[in-house]
């Protein structure tokens, strides 16, 4: 607990056990090295942590900057999109996408995908049509994102 720092604070000290004892097998199975010093079994358990998702901040990887998410409403684009309905969206949709990759944000988060798809299939309820259109977006969505900034460069969310 005491090589991970502050961060020891609110880790879970059995999942930390736990990542430190597999750590020390990596070290002794894996690489058959019998003597380890501080520094690396402090980094190589900082790595095991952040791969379970936690924040583990050390000297040589400092707390991150808040990660700034690009919103883009959906619906919106629906409504200005008129009565170019499907072929008016998908056009705006590359657009916006494309003016919000510029300079990559750590989060894109697209809203209102339902109201969206209700919108452009005239639906009052979800129907198979709504489905089909919904994965369509989603599709465009993805292609659109490997095409402007490679796969992984940004977390993508849609609701």
């Amino acid at each position: 607990m005491e090589l991970v720092g502050e961060s020891g604070d609110w880790l879970d000290p059995e999942v930390v056990r736990n990542a430190a004892a597999g750590v020390l097998r990596y070290f002794k199975d894996d690489l058959g090295r019998m003597t380890v010093t501080v520094g690396e079994f402090a980094e190589a358990l900082a790595r095991v942590l952040r791969g379970f998702g936690l924040a583990v901040v050390t000297e040589e990887n400092p707390p991150e900057e808040p990660t700034p998410t690009v919103e883009l409403d959906l619906r919106r684009l629906a409504r200005e999109s008129g009565t170019g309905f499907e072929l008016a969206f998908f056009g705006r949709l590359r657009h916006e996408v494309c003016a919000r990759l510029q300079t990559p944000p750590r989060v894109l988060r697209f809203t209102g995908l339902r109201g969206c798809v209700k919108q452009l299939t005239a639906a009052r309820r979800w129907c198979p049509r709504c489905r089909r259109l919904n994965d369509h977006i989603v599709t465009f969505l993805r292609q659109c994102l490997e095409e402007n900034v490679g796969a992984g460069a940004c977390s993508v969310v849609v609701s």
